[in-house]
């Protein structure tokens, strides 16, 4: 895995070489791609959030790796924000929700929902739930353009998904 790291803006580049749609194959290839790269920074573990980012409060963009990106409210909890998630792919337990900020600008980008083991040892900022059921929510900061390109982003812009 590691031997492929050095590939995966590459592979970002040549999946986005021509202006695609979220859905489209391309740009679901560098999403899959992207949400790689920011699990090896978790896996790093040094640029994990020890507090809730700014920004993450509101309607923000979210995603199950794999699925569109949908609009998501942020509601306080008991024990942090929880990100009320009504998009599809909801993973069933286990499962973890990743808010990712930028690095370099400090911005909240939005939140990357994964259907695998939560790590262990990082602190939990608070939840995303599907209405049923609730995971836990970590933070991460992260070099945007590894796990997101401007013809092929992350997570689709609020204002496209209301349309």
């Amino acid at each position: 895995m590691r031997r492929l790291l050095p590939m995966v803006p590459i592979l970002l580049t040549i999946a986005c070489g021509e202006r695609s749609s979220e859905n489209s194959a391309s740009c679901g290839l560098a999403a899959m791609a992207g949400a790689t790269m920011a699990l090896e920074e978790l896996r790093g573990g040094t640029k994990v959030l020890a507090q809730v980012p700014p920004g993450l409060e509101g309607v923000v963009p979210a995603r199950v790796v794999g699925y569109g990106t949908t609009p998501a409210t942020v509601v306080a909890g008991d024990e942090g924000p929880m990100v009320m998630y009504g998009g599809e792919g909801f993973p069933q337990l286990p499962g973890f929700g990743l808010a990712l900020v930028e690095d370099s600008t400090d911005t909240f980008q939005g939140v990357l929902i994964f259907e695998s083991e939560p790590p262990r040892g990082y602190p939990v900022l608070g939840g995303v739930s599907s209405g049923t059921y609730a995971i836990p929510l970590y933070g991460l900061r992260v070099n945007w353009l590894t796990v997101s390109t401007p013809r092929c982003p992350l997570f689709a812009t609020l204002d496209s998904l209301r349309t």
